[in-house]
Formats: C-alpha cells, sequence, structure tokens
C-alpha cells in the first residue's frame, strides 16, 4: 500500500498498536469509527485525500477484525475516481469489504467495465483483479464477454492478458453456465501458442478447468499440450524469471499434464511417442537432493508424470521403472515424499502386471507401519492391504496382528477389518482363519464389528473337520484371566455347540466348561448374557448321563433369569428352564445346529464395495481438489444460520445421559411436540432397490453414542423443552415477576437470530439489546448492542456468560453505567470445542430508577452456526458413506410427528439451517441427500452425511440416516435435524388450556404465560 503522506492514517495504525490491551484497542477503535461515520454524514464537504485516508482506516480496522458495517457507498464511489491513487483504493477497499450479493456492487458495474474496455492497462489490470476476486453471477453476465475479448486481443500487453485469463476461470468455475466457452476450441489450441510463460500458464490453467467439464470439444488442444511438455523438458526459450532451482516453470509442467489427464487416450502415434519421451526424461531426471525448494518443485513435477503414465497405461517397462521410483522414494527421510510415494505405489495396484514388482517392496512398506506420521502409516496398511495375495497373505496378516497392538486406536477399527478381509480371502486352510480371527478379538475387540465373529462361527458350523480345533481354541482363550467380551460370546458360542467333541481331553468336562464360561458371567453386559444361557443348555444336553449337581446350577441360573426385566433373557430362561425337564427328549430339541447356506461374506462384501473407489477415481478427485483449488481469494457472505436447539442451563432441565436397558434403549425415547413420547423401531428394509439403501445395510435405531445409553427425562419438565423454541427463548433461574414487561415476542425474536446474524435479541421500554455475529469455522466473534432508550441512565449494569461446556466464550467488559440514549458495545469471542446442542445463556440485569430488571436469553449460539455447507458429488459420497458403517457413526431412525410439507420446503429447511442439499444423488425422487462440514476445536472439519426418505402418501413420518467420523456428532446432529422436522404446537395465549390427560405432563397456566416469562419457566419447573 502506498501510504506515503497520510499522516492521519499513520497515527491511527500507531495509536491501535500502542494499546496495552484488547479493550484500550476497542475503544480507540470506536472512537475512530465514530469520527469516520460523522465526517462521511458530509461527503460533500471531503476532498479526495480525506475520502481515500479514511477508506484506508474502514480497510485496517476490517483487517483487525471490527465489523464496519457503514463507508461501502464511499469505497465503490472511489472506483470511478479518474485518478490512480483514489481508483486504486476504491479497488482494493470494495473487493475485501464487499461480497458477490452485496447490492452496491450492481452501481459499480458499469465503472467496471468501462476500466476493462479503456486503454489504460493499470485501470484494467485492477478492473480485472476485483472482478477474479470477487466472480459473481452480476459480474460474470455482464463482463464475461468483455474479458474474453481482452484475453484473446493481439494489442493487450502480456500482464493484462494474464489478469484476463485468470479472471475468466475464476468466472467460468463460479458460473459454468453463464460464462459461454462455445467455439473457443480454436482459440484455445492458439492461445496454447503463446510464448510469454506468464499467459500461457494462466491459459493452461483456464484450460484444465474448461476439459474437466468437456474434454470433446477440446482435442485440438492435446498436441499444443504435448509441445508444451517437450519445450519446457527441453528448457527451450524458457526465460530465467521462470527457472525455479534449475527446472523450467514446475507450475506450467504440472497444470499441462493435468490437462492430458483429463483426456481417455493419446491415439496419434508422433504424439504419443513424443510425449513418452518426455515422461521419460522426467522419470529419468529426478532425484532427492538437499534442497527442499528444489526437492517440492521436482516431486511435484514427477508424481504428475507418474499420474499421468498410469492415465495413459504406459508399456510395462516404463511402469517398471515408475514403481522402482517410488520404492526409491517410500525409502527416503522426507515425510511428504514418502507419503506421496506409498499413495502412489498404491494407484500402481490397478494396473496390471506390476504387483509383483510392488512385492519386492514389502518390507520397506511394513516398515512404514511404525512411521510417527499417522498418515504415512495409513497409506502404508492400504498398500498392504491392495498388494495382498495368496503368496504372501500370510506374511502381510501376521504384520498386522503384530502391529495391532501397538497402533493408535484410530486405526484399530480399519486395521481390523482389513485383517479379517485379508484372512478369509487368502487363508491357506481354515485352521489358520480362526487362529487370526480369536488372535484378532484378544487383541482388539473393542474394534471387532460382530460381522467378524458371525463369520467364524459360520465357516465352524459348515466344516465339520475344523469344529474340534475350534472348540480347543476357544477353551485356551477362556484360561485367561482377562477377555474382551466379543471371545466370551464367541468362546461361549463354539463350546456350547462342539464342547463334547473334546470331552477326552483333561480339563474340558461339562462341568469343567460349564465352570470356566461361568466364570466370565459377572463381567458381560446384558447383550451377552443370552448367548451364555443358549450354553448352558446345551453343555446340559450333552451331558450324558445326566450330572445332578451340574444340573441343580444351571437350573438355580435359569431361576434367577426368570424375573429378569430384559425380555429376551427372561424368555430364554424361562424355556430352557421349562425344555431342561425333558430329560431324553433334550436332545432332539436342542440338537445340534445345522448349516449355514452358502452365501457372500458381508465382509467380502463390504471389500468390494470400498474397492469401487479405485485408484483411477481417487486420482481424479485428487485433480478436482486441486483444480478447484487454483481459484483467486474470494471473499464469501456465510449463509443465514439455522433453527435453534434447546438443552437448558441452570434449572432447566435437559436429557440426562443414563443407562438404560437395551430393550429402553432400543424403542428410542425422544421429544416429539414438546411432549415426551416414544417412537417404534422400524427395522429398515433389507431389499432396497436402490444402491444407497443398499448401504445402509441393516442399522438399528440408535440412541446417543455409547454402550446401553439412552436419552432419558423428567416427566415433570418434558413438555416444552425438547424442541419448544417459546419455552426456553428466556429462561430465569428465581420464580420473580419484573416490573418491567419485553416488547414483542422473545421467542420469536430467539428464533430469527438462529436463522441470521444480526438483529434484535430483546426489547424493553427502557434498553434495547441487539446482535451482530460472524462465524468463522468453530469460532465466532458476537456484539452486544446494548441501547439505553431513555433521557436518564442506566445503572449497575451487568452481564454474565452461563456457558455450557462445548463453549468457550470469553465476554469483554461490560460499563457499569449506560448514558441517557448512547448504546455500548460488548464483544463476546466464541470457540466451540465439541458437538452439544446446549446453547449459553446471558444473564443480563440493570437498574433504572427504583427498578431492578433482570432477565436471562439464550444466546443464539447454536449448533447450526458452527455447520458449513458443502457440494459433494458421488464419486466423494459413496466411498464416505461405505465408510462409516452402522452405529454409533452412522445412525437411522424413523421420525414421527414431522410437520407436513412438500420436498422443496424440506430442502429450504435444510438450506437454512446450513445444511446443503445435494440433488442426483439418490435415484428415488422422494428422498434427499444433505452435506454439510461441522467445526468444532476438538474435531476441526468434520463432513456429516444425511439421507432423508420420504414417503409422499404420508408426509407426517419419514426415516433418516445420519452419518460422520464422530459418534457424538452424529447423535447431536440427528437429534437436531430431527427436532426441526417435528412440528412444534403453540398454545395460545387467549385460550383455557385443557386438562392434560393421566401421564402426561402439565402445561402451565395461560394467565402466566401472558403475564410473565419467568413464572412460565417455573411453572414448567
Amino acid at each position: 500500500m502506498a501510504l506515503s503522506g497520510m499522516r492521519g492514517l499513520s497515527v491511527f495504525i500507531s495509536d491501535v498498536r500502542n494499546c496495552q490491551n484488547k479493550e484500550q484497542e476497542r475503544l480507540r477503535v470506536d472512537k475512530e469509527l465514530g469520527n469516520i461515520r460523522t465526517r462521511f454524514k458530509n461527503e460533500k464537504g471531503l476532498t479526495p485525500y480525506e475520502k481515500k485516508k479514511y477508506v484506508w482506516k474502514m480497510l485496517y480496522i476490517y483487517m483487525l477484525g471490527y465489523d464496519v458495517d457503514f463507508g461501502h457507498m464511499e469505497a465503490v464511489s472511489l472506483i470511478s475516481a479518474p485518478k490512480y491513487p483514489e481508483k486504486q483504493v476504491g479497488y482494493i477497499v470494495t473487493s475485501c469489504l464487499l461480497n458477490e450479493n452485496h447490492d452496491f456492487l450492481r452501481l459499480a458495474i458499469n465503472t467496471v467495465r468501462n476500466d476493462i474496455i479503456g486503454r489504460n492497462e493499470t485501470f484494467q489490470c485492477l478492473a480485472l483483479t476485483l472482478v477474479g476476486n470477487i466472480g459473481g453471477r452480476d459480474f460474470a453476465e455482464s463482463l464475461a464477454p468483455d474479458v474474453q475479448k481482452l484475453l484473446i486481443s493481439s494489442s493487450c500487453r502480456p500482464l493484462v492478458r494474464k489478469k484476463a485469463a485468470l479472471c475468466l476461470l475464476r468466472l467460468y468455475r463460479k458460473n459454468p453456465d453463464v460464462v459461454n466457452v462455445d467455439g473457443w476450441s480454436d482459440r484455445m489450441a492458439q492461445l496454447l501458442d503463446e510464448r510469454d510463460m506468464g499467459v500461457l500458464t494462466s491459459c493452461m490453467s483456464l484450460l484444465v478447468a474448461l476439459v474437466s467439464n468437456n474434454h470433446e470439444a477440446y482435442w485440438s488442444c492435446l498436441p499444443k499440450c504435448v509441445k508444451t511438455l517437450e519445450r519446457l523438458a527441453r528448457n527451450q526459450d524458457v526465460p530465467q524469471e521462470y527457472t525455479y532451482y534449475g527446472i523450467p516453470s514446475p507450475w506450467l509442467q504440472v497444470k499441462t499434464m493435468r490437462a492430458l489427464q483429463y483426456f481417455p487416450a493419446v491415439e496419434d502415434p508422433n504424439t504419443r511417442r513424443s510425449l513418452f519421451e518426455v515422461l521419460q526424461r522426467i522419470l529419468m531426471g529426478t532425484d532427492v537432493v538437499k534442497n527442499v525448494n528444489k526437492n517440492n518443485a521436482s516431486h511435484a513435477v514427477l508424481f504428475e508424470a507418474l499420474a499421468l503414465v498410469m492415465h495413459l497405461d504406459a508399456e510395462k517397462e516404463m511402469m517398471s521403472q515408475c514403481v522402482a521410483l517410488l520404492g526409491k522414494f517410500i525409502a527416503v527421510r522426507e515425510p511428504n515424499i514418502r507419503y506421496l510415494g506409498l499413495e502412489n505405489m498404491t494407484r500402481m495396484l490397478m494396473v496390471t502386471d506390476v504387483q509383483d514388482i510392488i512385492k519386492r517392496h514389502q518390507a520397506q512398506i511394513i516398515t512404514s507401519l511404525k512411521d510417527p506420521d499417522i498418515s504415512i502409516r495409513r497409506r502404508a496398511l492400504d498398500l498392504l492391504y491392495g498388494m495382498c495375495d495368496v503368496s504372501n497373505a500370510k506374511d502381510i496378516v501376521e504384520e498386522l496382528l503384530q502391529y495391532l497392538s501397538s497402533a493408535d486406536f484410530a486405526m484399530r477399527e480399519e486395521l481390523s477389518l482389513k485383517a479379517a478381509i485379508l484372512a478369509e480371502k487368502f487363508a491357506p486352510d481354515l485352521s489358520w482363519y480362526v487362529d487370526v480371527i480369536l488372535q484378532l478379538i484378544d487383541k482388539a475387540g473393542d474394534f471387532v464389528s460382530d460381522d467378524i465373529w458371525f463369520r467364524v462361527v459360520q465357516f465352524v458350523t459348515n466344516n465339520e473337520d475344523l469344529q474340534p480345533y475350534a472348540a480347543l481354541k476357544a477353551r485356551e482363550y477362556l484360561d485367561k484371566p482377562a477377555i474382551h467380551e466379543t471371545m466370551v460370546k464367541v468362546s461361549a458360542y463354539i463350546l456350547g455347540e462342539y464342547s463334547h467333541l473334546l470331552a477326552r481331553r483333561p480339563g474340558c468336562s461339562p462341568k469343567e466348561i460349564f465352570i470356566v464360561i461361568h466364570e466370565k458371567l459377572p463381567t458381560v453386559s446384558t447383550s451377552t448374557i443370552p448367548i451364555l444361557l443358549s450354553t448352558y443348555a446345551k453343555i446340559l444336553m450333552h451331558t450324558q448321563p445326566p450330572d445332578q449337581d451340574l444340573q441343580r446350577q444351571i437350573w438355580a441360573i435359569f431361576s434367577k433369569y426368570e424375573s429378569c426385566i430384559d425380555a429376551e433373557i427372561q424368555q430364554r430362561a424361562v424355556e430352557y428352564h421349562a425344555l431342561s425337564m425333558k430329560g431324553a427328549a433334550l436332545m432332539d430339541i436342542l440338537a445340534e445346529m445345522p448349516k449355514f447356506p452358502e452365501r457372500q461374506s458381508l465382509l467380502i462384501k463390504k471389500a468390494e464395495d470400498s474397492e469401487a473407489d479405485t485408484a483411477e477415481q481417487s486420482a481424479i478427485k485428487l485433480r478436482t481438489q486441486q483444480q478447484n483449488s487454483n481459484a483467486l481469494v474470494l471473499t464469501d457472505q456465510r449463509p443465514a444460520n439455522g433453527t435453534p436447539q434447546v438443552n437448558q442451563l441452570g434449572l432447566v432441565k435437559v436429557p440426562t445421559m443414563s443407562n438404560a436397558d437395551p430393550s429402553t434403549a432400543e424403542q428410542g425415547l425422544t421429544h416429539a411436540n414438546g411432549a415426551l413420547t416414544v417412537v417404534d423401531p422400524q427395522p429398515p428394509s433389507t431389499t432396497s432397490p436402490d444402491l444407497l439403501g443398499d448401504l445402509l445395510g441393516t442399522l438399528a435405531i440408535e440412541g446417543p453414542p455409547g454402550p446401553d445409553i439412552a436419552p432419558q427425562s423428567d416427566p415433570r419438565v418434558a413438555s416444552g423443552l425438547e424442541g419448544g423454541v417459546d419455552a426456553l427463548a428466556i429462561a430465569t433461574v428465581e420464580d420473580q415477576t419484573n416490573a418491567v414487561q419485553p416488547i414483542g415476542d422473545i421467542a420469536e425474536r430467539f428464533h430469527a437470530l438462529c436463522l441470521k446474524d444480526s438483529g434484535v435479541l430483546y426489547e424493553d421500554p427502557h434498553i434495547q439489546i441487539g446482535i451482530k455475529a460472524d462465524w468463522r469455522a468453530h469460532q465466532g466473534r458476537v456484539v452486544l448492542f446494548l441501547g439505553n432508550k431513555n433521557i436518564g441512565a442506566l445503572s449497575s449494569v451487568q452481564a454474565l456468560i452461563l456457558s455450557p461446556s462445548h463453549l468457550k466464550i470469553e465476554l469483554s467488559l461490560v460499563p457499569d453505567v449506560i448514558p441517557p440514549r448512547a448504546q455500548v458495545q460488548c464483544p463476546l469471542e466464541i470457540i466451540n470445542l465439541h458437538p452439544s446442542r446446549d446453547s449459553a445463556v446471558l444473564d443480563f440485569s440493570y437498574n433504572f430508577g427504583t427498578q431492578l430488571v433482570n432477565v436471562k436469553l439464550r444466546l443464539p449460539a447454536v449448533l447450526n452456526k458452527f455447520l458449513q455447507p458443502i457440494p459433494i458429488s458421488a464419486e466423494e459420497f459413496f466411498p464416505q458413506w461405505r465408510s462409516l458403517s452402522g452405529p454409533p457413526l452412522k445412525l437411522q431412525e424413523v421420525v414421527r410427528g414431522v410437520r407436513p410439507m412438500l420436498l422443496a420446503e424440506m430442502a429450504n429447511l435444510f438450506n437454512s439451517l446450513n445444511l446443503m442439499v445435494c440433488p442426483g444423488l439418490d435415484p428415488n425422487a422422494n428422498n434427499l441427500v444433505v452435506s454439510t462440514t461441522f467445526y468444532s476445536e476438538n474435531t476441526r472439519a468434520m463432513l456429516c452425511l444425511i439421507r432423508i426418505e420420504t414417503d409422499p402418501a404420508d408426509r407426517t413420518q419419514l426415516r433418516m440416516t445420519i452419518a460422520s467420523g464422530d459418534p457424538t456428532l452424529t447423535y447431536e446432529l440427528k437429534e437436531f435435524v430431527k427436532e426441526q422436522l417435528i412440528s412444534i404446537p403453540i398454545t395460545s395465549r387467549a385460550a383455557t388450556p385443557p386438562m392434560a390427560p393421566q401421564g402426561q405432563p402439565l402445561s402451565p397456566p395461560t394467565a402466566l404465560l401472558s403475564s410473565d416469562p419467568g413464572a412460565m419457566l417455573a411453572g414448567l419447573l
């Protein structure tokens, strides 16, 4: 910035830097904003110099993080100034302060267009930079043709054409339906003959965007791209300023090879030969050196060349050379190069005839499992999984089992699943398979899904030769002092069926088997007890002749559980007790389980589903991400935030998390329509005709994360709390009556602020409390505007934030006195630590004369403020959806009592909540697929996926499936969305409430509701 001569600006910056604390800085900034506002009111008296100075100050204040909600018109008006200093200020400040949807931008379109089509190159560059940074639809419709003309103009300097290419790229990415590129194939081919490296690099970026959408129209550009690569590889006519550490324009090389990957194949033999010569030169000329910058540039070119080689399906000799290079890279010390080497070697697995070459590096890949960087360990695991076959399965699985004990908890579930799949697919014999799975359960039982031990039982049941061996191994594991509950399940089942095959072995008599299994009973959960009861019945059946002492012990156990509260346990105990009285007939009743019908393994099916995300698709996805990252900086306006959440602080009751019986948890207690109701569990269809339905698998209606956890609520406060915004927009801790009544509906104000970022939170005859918020990722800045409406001062002003555990809130100093007709600002800094639906409460009080007013207001720092909508394609969605398989990461629930609405209305509701509806992903037109990103300090950016299945015949119910990488987030988001969908009846204030039926919570009297919000909550409590 050319700020020389602006003494006032220099003094202001110096004053801000010399402030001792944040409060002093805020006061100095507020003073300066007041001064600028006053001067702008008399705009006619301002000289261009003064206007420029004040606009610079506004930009500096904005860069410090303060809101600047005025002066935009003055900044835009500077764009039309005739002199460069004022015009430069106008363009810079406008591009920083305004976003593409701002109304003032429409006023500047004509001025910007005049600068673009004018003769002044400096003004052209300023205008193109503004259009590229903002990239709005209005700009695209009005200015794209002029930018295109500027790009192909032979009379413009390279600097202007370069900016024109980048500007057009930004407009095309932002509005591809508006920018007309029909017939641009020949023009792009001409632009690729450009000798200026800056213009050529910008045009190549534009070509990548164009061919990614429609490569068929740009075949004429393919030979030009190959010639450009030849020119760079031979360092012909490359200016010194575009040579980076001896590498000719590495950025242009990468972009050119990326553009070539969008073409299916290179058919012309001469072009193909030239291209392979260039690639061979790149492969042979790249090595690891000490200079980090040169390493980064050379390896960026190399790895893009490797991707192009795989895409073109080159000859085996070149493929072998690529694998040899990657094998060298996975052994270097630089972690970034090791990561890229492992990732590209994994992609190489999709190429035929190179698997045997990759196996030569198996020892080094296994060593990478012990790398300190978890991302490298994950890539090594993926590579080992992909390169495994019959010849090396035993070695790889044994290494994975050995690594399992020291692996990160974040990797153990994936590691266990992959080890189980490999053991099943490539087992040399079934006894080895049983050994592997039992070791897997023993070392990582918490991360072994039920599908894994179900599959072991199927194999053992269907193979008679395997049954004695499996029973013996199960007996050995039970001798351990502490084993996982999953091991208890599988061992008890196998011994119950086949322990009689071990009767002649020492320590394997029916009574000894019973004793060793029964020792584990006190340590297991209620879900395992039914399996143990079945095992006892089987042991009793196999004991011939009957052992009276053993019989009495088992009968005593059955009698004990005949009165169990769990219906499944109770039923089994009663039935087994009655059946065991049948004597010899028991042999027929409890006969050995028949063989399972042959069917595809669920584990193998999971493996096949995950392999749908092939290396080629991964490469395309990576290229798309890289392509999107080349855009110019854009200042976007955050969408309006969503509706509030309703968990309370202070004396307001919230659902508590307590251990509950599984049958209760399975029923899914929810709060619908402000009252405690029970949602009937609805198992999902197992014959879903669409792909998404198949991916859902068999999901149960889940409660909050954690074993045997279900939400409970106090029935006295269930009505109006969960999902009822009206009851909780204002919450008073004491049962008191304020003499001063609020103006307007506080609940409606709170609800409105949950949908937008500025407005009035509370107002009465003396004070108005306004809010202006800015939410960025997991952080928020909220400013409270406390305005005194009277001619007398408000004294004893106090504000206290009651913050829930998931929010970290800092409130600046609140003045004790608010002068007459004055407004003060109180900033709050908010950090979201982890997902939760609880909200903060503002405890605010003041004195006016002899009146004391105290209110407790819920702040609209709700869950959806930390959501950021994100578009997602089918290539990204399905792998993510498959990877999040089953509870607690994927939860499903049938929601009843939904507010009837059309599908378009529901989509608008989700968009208002920062949940982006992704059309075209679900083949069923009555369903919605939604994606968003949740931000918190613990989870950082966490992708969340939602599927809504509606019934056009009944709009009052739907099935909802929510998936994310965090169990708590999945549950909280599910409850949040459910609360928005369920209709909330609002009690009429004029009518007398009817008597509540027996068993339902009583509503407070209507008179109290209409007279005092504090008494309203007191009635609820």
